[in-house]
């Protein structure tokens, strides 16, 4: 959402704080951040503690579904985004519906959590297609990205075995991959707004959008899925494109990063697109992505976890230093989880110790996350996010993504 900051932040201004003011207030918020991750990861959080937070979370995720099958509303609940297309909130509700259902699917089943799947698929097979919103407003790509996510995941799931039912799914596939294939733009990404040019096939794309369905796409055509092999050798391309010496990830990729300093391709403006970049990496066989490469990007998210603390519930996207918003703060810590396993099997219980702290620390009494306040689907995706990064963590659970 970078190029609406903008925008969105002249629509809430304020008197703008002194330099003084600024770098005070900074300051004291980093070093306040800074005692919160150390007491963080003093926190003890053993496997059945683990098991009590995802029941919990899953809990808050079945009991907030609507009759229909889906979470939330696609209807404009905040006036924040009223610039946005009416369609958009349509695309994130089956977005943050497709989370839901990876979610609920990788925990241990009970007839409850059963029901709640199956009214959830339903609800993402059934329901029409999210459109295009506008000539510049594109988001109907998350309902693309997350929606195939969640019908590959349903396609390998034994409780949507019927034949019947397995054919709806690869249907409602292969159509959410239609709708990928159309709006990848011509340098191999998926963005979310139109680019330089207004064009049918949108010309804007992000390193974190296209890095999250990659993995998901080598599992379809594992299914023998009929994919065009170039549509994933140009996302992983563009990814590959977008990782920087030093091992941040570009927010978009041009051909020279962002000024230096205080820029979101800044190792510390990337912690979140690290992870995924490498995790998708990885999964698609990119020799480079060797495991001291995901060692060091691990380390970097540690290091710099301040920054994301600082960001999450900020109203106003990229508000927070190196641009970070609040939203990245759930996506990071659930691919941080798949970038752990990716290490070996040794290491990845200290590393998980390291991130389930700071996923305990946000987890609100009812079992629901939320990183930005804005939008209700978010709480749904928040929520769903940090089920995956939990279950990540658990032996013998199961993966979905």
């Amino acid at each position: 959402m970078i190029t609406l900051a903008a925008v969105v932040a002249a629509a809430f201004a304020v008197r703008a704080p002194s330099a003084q003011e600024a770098s005070t207030d900074g300051a004291e918020r980093i070093r306040a951040a800074g005692v919160e991750q150390r007491k963080a990861e003093q926190l003890a959080l053993g496997v059945e503690d683990v098991r009590a937070r995802v029941n919990l979370a899953s809990k808050w995720l079945v009991e907030s579904q609507r009759p229909d099958g889906a979470w939330g509303s696609g209807a404009a609940d905040s006036v924040q985004f009223l610039i946005f297309s009416v369609e958009t909130f349509y695309a994130f509700q089956y977005g943050a519906n497709s989370l839901a259902f990876l979610a609920l699917s990788s925990v241990e089943a009970t007839p409850e959590r059963d029901a709640a799947l199956e009214r959830a698929l339903g609800w993402l097979i059934d329901s029409r297609l999210p459109k295009r919103g506008n000539d510049w407003d594109v988001d109907c790509s998350w309902a693309a990205l997350y929606g195939f996510q969640a019908m590959v995941g349903a396609a390998q799931d034994a409780r949507f075995a019927a034949p019947e039912l397995r054919e709806r799914i690869q249907r409602r596939g292969m159509e959410l991959y239609a709708l990928l294939e159309k709006n990848q733009e011509p340098l191999g990404g998926w963005g979310y707004y139109e680019g330089p040019a207004t064009s049918r096939r949108p010309t804007w794309s992000t390193s974190f959008s296209t890095s999250c369905v990659i993995p998901s796409l080598v599992r379809a055509k594992e299914l023998g899925w009929a994919l065009d092999d170039k549509v994933l050798a140009r996302a992983v391309r563009y990814v590959e494109q977008c990782k920087l010496p030093g091992g941040a990830v570009m927010y978009d990729l041009r051909p020279i990063p962002r000024r230096p300093g205080e820029s979101i391709d800044n190792v510390k403006g990337s912690l979140g697109r690290m992870q995924v970049a490498n995790w998708a990496l990885r999964r698609a066989g990119v020799k480079s992505l060797t495991d001291d490469a995901l060692r060091a990007g691990l380390e970097s998210f540690f290091e710099h976890h301040p920054f994301l603390d600082v960001a999450r519930l900020r109203p106003i996207p990229h508000e927070a230093y190196y641009a970070n918003a609040a939203y990245f703060y759930m996506f990071a810590h659930c691919y941080a989880a798949q970038a752990i396993n990716e290490l070996p099997e040794a290491e990845r219980a200290a590393w998980h110790k390291r991130l389930r702290a700071h996923l305990a620390k946000v987890q609100w009494e009812d079992g629901s996350s939320l990183d930005f306040p804005n939008m209700s689907c978010m709480r749904t995706a928040g929520t769903a996010f940090s089920i995956l990064a939990y279950q990540a963590g658990l032996p013998g659970a199961r993966r979905t993504l």
